[in-house]
């Protein structure tokens, strides 16, 4: 499995949620990587990653980002094959990952979006992202490509709209946005964050055939990066709320108030995680809002 950073950019020095986001301590990594058969993991020098699955009868992309991202991606596809792109899928909403679509629409590639994210995207459009060829309803869809089968499951309230995991049974890998990050301290107190059914998510996903997926956010190091993650980390970003949760509660025991619990607040497990000191306190803000008012967001499901 051969790994490329001729077609790198130049690496960001900070996340794409802007100045809110602290620094990096190092640039992430630019590179494409082969992951499973004909399966391609690809880094744009940004904290983003995205995946591509090249077949005899075209490409399929998995999350464009952005413009920059996803000329990039391009770039990268093209130094792999000269086989078209097809479909260009987006995992969810939020900007920072529904944005570079026209990049593909431009070379003849159909975007995909869930019905939950097309509408807020109608609604709010971003200054990156174009409306989506392609608007699928529901919970589960197939699409074939190539002899090849792409599983799209929207496993419904959870983070963002339409959040959508792709799943590749032919090769068993996956692409996972948000939901799993690798080494990296959650960034829960995005508003549209709905904790607990994020964890129930989570429990799903470990249900879906897959062995390895690439998760559009880790820390893992560079040689582990380029690999993918698997349902290991699925099971340690469960873990982390889990045990961030319990520390909650330890705390209330003192009888301290939610300043000090939050003040006091040590998870030494997870110290080696990306964003620990950045975001720990603000997540057990977010967890504490949760278990007091109860969770949000929430809308009804038809």
């Amino acid at each position: 499995m051969a790994i490329s950073n001729t077609h790198g950019v130049a690496a960001a020095a900070l996340f794409a949620l802007g100045a809110i986001a602290p620094a990096l301590a190092e640039a992430p990594l630019s590179y494409t990587n082969e992951i499973a058969l004909g399966v391609y993991s690809f880094g744009g020098g940004n904290g983003y990653h995205s995946m591509f699955l090249v077949t005899d009868d075209g490409v399929a992309v998995f999350e464009t980002v952005n413009t920059a991202h996803a000329s990039e991606l391009l770039t990268a596809i093209k130094e792999v094959t000269d086989q078209p792109v097809k479909y260009a899928f987006h995992s969810h909403n939020h900007w920072d990952h529904s944005g570079g679509g026209k990049v593909f629409q431009d070379v003849g590639a159909e975007t995909v979006m869930h019905s939950d994210a097309a509408a807020w995207l109608a609604a709010h459009p971003g200054q990156e992202t174009s409306p989506p060829d392609e608007i699928w309803d529901g919970n589960e869809k197939t699409y074939k490509l190539g002899g090849k089968t792409i599983e799209l499951h929207h496993l419904g309230l959870n983070h963002g709209l339409g959040m959508t995991v792709f799943v590749l049974p032919d090769s068993k890998t996956a692409y996972i946005a948000d939901l799993v990050t690798p080494n990296r301290v959650m960034f829960t107190i995005a508003p549209d964050f709905n904790i607990r059914e994020w964890e129930r998510s989570l429990d799903e996903i470990m249900e879906l055939n897959f062995d390895v997926a690439v998760c559009s956010h880790n820390e893992l190091p560079p040689a582990e990066v380029v690999k993918g993650c698997t349902k290991e980390h699925v099971q340690a970003s469960g873990q982390y709320i889990e045990d961030l949760r319990a520390a909650i509660f330890k705390g209330f025991e003192t009888e301290a108030g939610p300043e000090e619990v939050v003040a006091n607040i040590s998870l030494p497990q997870y110290a080696h995680w990306g964003h620990y000191d950045d975001w720990l306190q603000m997540n057990a803000w977010r967890v504490m809002l949760d278990l007091w008012m109860g969770p949000y967001p929430w809308y009804p499901q038809n």
